[in-house]
């Protein structure tokens, strides 16, 4: 794979990024990509490893030793083939993926895996540019109809897959634009949301009806939709965020994060919203929460003009570097920093959130101390912190139980998620199917993708017998 001897010739190179002080002033993308002679380069560093933990690494089990090596040869039309044998939307991953395929890399041994999200990410960049890209059309129609419920990646993939193998699908949304948690919760200068959209036209073209503003259980019965469907297939996501129960919760200035981030990416495109304003502009901004999500928290907040912002976590701060001998090729619990972070937040660890001071109403501050290993409160610890915009970042517990799920009578796993298994991704009601988080709870766009891509192969194998879907 690649040069035989390419990784001790040349060094590991990744993406750049514009100046902080630019780009604190958009919304926009801010990433450098590299040139097609570095990426090259990079590509001729995936070496002859014998055991490719990258790949089995992959959620989606990217064959990503093939593609490394037709970058190296400099034919991505090739790799970009390979690339779409396993991923319907690899600028999705190659933009918000965490990368465990680069964790479990034989390189990372030493920290210097192959840049291999760094290279799938212009793969599919070049594809669109090049216009490989095209729609897949299928040649003959089944005359079956299939109701994909939840608009996220999970639904996306696998409403592409089954509309290529001549289903007639239709996906729901009950949002105002599809893209789930991509659109309305990852912001646009890590996710333009042009991205999504150019998928989207695909997927139209290649037969996959969009429903928006639709909400199943609201707008439409469960019952309706099993009787105007061959079958079901439930991706929406586990949208229940967890809550932090403590005196002064109910004051004004306090929201979960997904509430900030999904207004500040309706403004950014434009998108109309009926809630008050949530801004974080000259305010004193506590995240709390320190995933992810708490990252995008800071990012906007930072370009909505905040007066400070402070991170805190109840965990303990990660090593700086993880023991490889206990850890690889598995993902590592080490200390990581954000592009967000890098942007200006003060980050405190083991820090649980007492209580919140509330003034007329409003939050003022909150009350903070110092945890021990066993996350209990450390007595003569305790500070305060002057705040007047709270965002609640501590994850998500499970999807929406109200409305849909009541009216499916589907079973709950014990995290009260949708339970199906991921041999045939069967509920337990008749012809309904459930994936992504839904079904495992909240994680990654990649194990989303996966998921999508799995069930669509069931529920085409539960249609006609039998399928030709990978």
């Amino acid at each position: 794979m690649g040069k035989p001897t390419g990784f001790l010739e040349i060094d590991k190179q990744e993406r750049t990024y514009k100046p902080v002080e630019e780009r604190l002033k958009h919304f926009d993308e801010f990433v450098i990509a590299l040139t097609d002679k570095d990426l090259i380069d990079q590509g001729a560093r995936c070496m002859d490893c014998g055991i490719p933990y990258c790949h089995s690494s992959c959620p989606v089990n990217n064959i990503i030793p093939e593609w490394n090596d037709l970058v190296y040869q400099d034919d991505f039309k090739r790799a970009l083939r390979v690339l779409h044998s396993t991923n319907n939307f690899p600028e999705f991953t190659g933009k918000i993926c965490p990368a465990p395929c680069e964790a479990a890399c034989t390189l990372n041994i030493d920290d210097n895996p192959v840049s291999i999200r760094t290279i799938e990410c212009a793969i599919v960049d070049k594809g669109w540019q090049k216009g490989w890209i095209k729609p897949r059309i299928a040649k003959t129609k089944t005359g079956k109809k299939v109701a994909v419920i939840g608009g996220g990646p999970a639904g996306m993939a696998a409403s592409q897959q089954l509309a290529r193998v001549g289903h007639d699908v239709t996906l729901f949304e009950k949002q105002q634009n599809i893209g789930g948690l991509m659109r309305y919760g990852i912001p646009n200068f890590k996710l333009d949301k042009s991205i999504i959209d150019r998928r989207l036209e695909q997927m139209q073209a290649e037969g996959v009806t969009f429903k928006t503003n639709t909400h199943i259980g609201v707008d439409i019965s469960f019952d309706q939709l099993k009787a105007d469907f061959d079958a079901i297939l439930m991706t929406g996501g586990a949208e229940a965020p967890r809550d932090l129960p403590i005196e002064g919760r109910n004051a004004n200035g306090i929201h979960f994060a997904m509430d900030f981030l999904k207004q500040a990416n309706q403004r950014t495109t434009g998108e109309s919203f009926d809630e008050a304003d949530i801004l974080a502009t000259a305010k004193h901004v506590l995240v709390i929460g320190g995933g992810d999500t708490g990252s995008d928290c800071i990012g906007t907040s930072a370009r909505q003009n905040a007066a400070t912002i402070t991170q805190v976590e109840i965990m303990p701060k990660p090593p700086e570097k993880e023991d490889k001998n206990a850890t690889w090729p598995d993902w590592p619990n080490k200390m990581r920093t954000s592009t967000s972070q890098q942007e200006g937040v003060e980050r405190q660890w083991s820090i649980a959130t007492q209580a919140l001071i509330v003034k007329d109403g409003n939050i003022v501050g909150a009350k903070l101390v110092h945890v021990d290993n066993q996350l209990q409160p450390i007595a003569g610890t305790e500070f305060t912190l002057k705040t007047d915009l709270v965002l609640l970042a501590m994850g998500f517990i499970h999807p929406t139980q109200t409305g849909m799920l009541e009216q499916a009578g589907v079973d709950l796993d014990g995290r009260n998620n949708v339970a199906a298994n991921t041999d045939d991704y069967q509920t337990s009601q008749e012809k309904v199917f459930a994936a992504g988080d839904m079904r495992r709870g909240q994680s990654l766009v990649v194990w989303a993708i996966r998921e999508g891509r799995q069930a669509a192969q069931s529920i085409d194998k539960f249609l006609m017998g039998t399928t030709n879907l990978a």
